[in-house]
């Protein structure tokens, strides 16, 4: 039986990092070249036989319980195990990097969705970078980067099918889970297939310094339209005005956020970027133009709600609808793979390189820093993608 040790009830935030093009340290966590000691790829070995490793342990927070509004410690599980040894066909891996999201605090509830929720006892979900210890297929070799989903863990035994190598187009293996990972292509299909902005348009996007806000006001300005976006505190605003070029920042703890939005937007709204709702879906609605089109990625405002909150009915919301003939088209990302993905790594993989698009990341380090970093994140105390640096 796994031992179950008791879960660190506030570990320390670290220092974030503003990223433009990535320059490779020596020392640099997935380098373009894979390392081959096996004394840096393989530590605290037990016992390697036949290509097989094991390691002393492996730990993973699991969901100990469904959480009632806001998520707290408890609702979190810290466990650890001997780590796995792959089977025929199988790679072992090890999370360097852990994406923390906010469609992971969908997950923890048992309400129906487009996804099935995390069962309580199950591993949280979600994607990492992670490095092959040990390799019993023929396509893979030890010490390569792949990206996979095997949620909040230190070390899986996994099918190749469910694993792809990291391709960044030379830019920082972090970036496959940020600015040209799901947060970047999110944005980018968002803004191509149903946004849609032209020159001279007005977009508007919330949580803008995030990994998907920050881009989507970036492809606006790249097009020439107008980007507005709407962040928390004068640091974030700041970052929107000053690196990212956005045309207008606006703070939405000011208290007059309808009347910002409706100051920075005269013209009205051609494209809002939904990513909160809430109060910055209040004042959007009225500032919405003919033809507006509101592609529909996630609602952060709403996923520690208990009830429906406060703000504009239903009936109110389809008479503008109507009224405007304003498209509103919510959407997976996963949805437009397919056809887009490719022009996505070929369009902005470069970008980032050349720092004509501009991310951030912010960085915590231990598995057992998830949870409280995670739970910060759905409160808005996150600057930049969010990434939890495992080993």
């Amino acid at each position: 039986m796994s031992e179950k040790p008791r879960f660190p009830p506030s570990p320390a935030w670290l220092k974030s990092r503003h990223l433009r093009p990535w320059r490779a340290e020596p020392s640099a966590v997935g380098s373009r070249s894979p390392r081959r000691s096996s004394k840096t790829l393989l530590p605290n070995l037990e016992s390697t036989t036949r290509g097989q490793t094991r390691l002393e342990q492996y730990r993973q927070i699991v969901l100990a319980s469904r959480p009632k509004g806001v998520p707290v410690p408890n609702n979190f599980r810290l466990e650890t195990g001997a780590v796995p040894s792959p089977a025929e066909g199988q790679l072992l891996l090890r999370t360097q990097y852990l994406s923390l999201d906010p469609y992971m605090r969908g997950r923890m509830n048992a309400a129906e969705s487009y996804a099935a929720p995390v069962e309580v006892g199950e591993v949280m979900e979600g994607e990492v970078i992670a490095e092959i210890l040990a390799s019993r297929h023929p396509h893979y070799r030890q010490g390569e980067l792949v990206q996979a989903k095997i949620g909040w863990r230190t070390h899986a035994a996994v099918a190749p099918e469910t694993v792809r190598r990291v391709e960044t187009r030379g830019n920082a293996p972090t970036t496959a889970l940020g600015v040209l990972g799901m947060p970047g292509f999110t944005a980018f299909s968002g803004m191509r297939v149903i946004g849609r902005p032209s020159t001279g348009e007005t977009v508007v996007v919330a949580a803008a310094t995030g990994p998907v806000g920050s881009l989507v006001g970036q492809l606006a300005k790249r097009v020439g339209a107008r980007a507005i976006g709407i962040a928390s505190g004068a640091a974030k605003c700041a970052y929107i005005r000053d690196q990212l070029r956005f045309d207008v920042a606006i703070d939405r703890n000011s208290g007059r956020l309808s009347d910002a939005l409706a100051w920075a937007c005269p013209d009205g709204i051609d494209v809002y970027f939904e990513n909160v709702g809430g109060p910055v879906w209040d004042a959007v609605l009225p500032l919405l133009n003919r033809y507006a089109r509101v592609p529909v990625c996630g609602l952060i405002a709403h996923y520690n709600a208990a009830q429906s909150p406060p703000g504009p009915t239903s009936a109110e919301v389809m008479q503008t609808v109507l009224r405007r003939s304003v498209l509103i088209r919510g959407f997976i990302n996963a949805e437009f793979a397919t056809e887009h993905y490719d022009a996505f790594l070929e369009e902005v993989g470069p970008l980032v390189k050349s720092g004509d698009i501009r991310y951030r990341e912010e960085i915590v380090d231990g598995l057992e820093a998830a949870p409280n970093a995670f739970v910060g994140m759905l409160a808005g105390r996150n600057f930049g993608k969010l990434l939890v640096r495992v080993h």
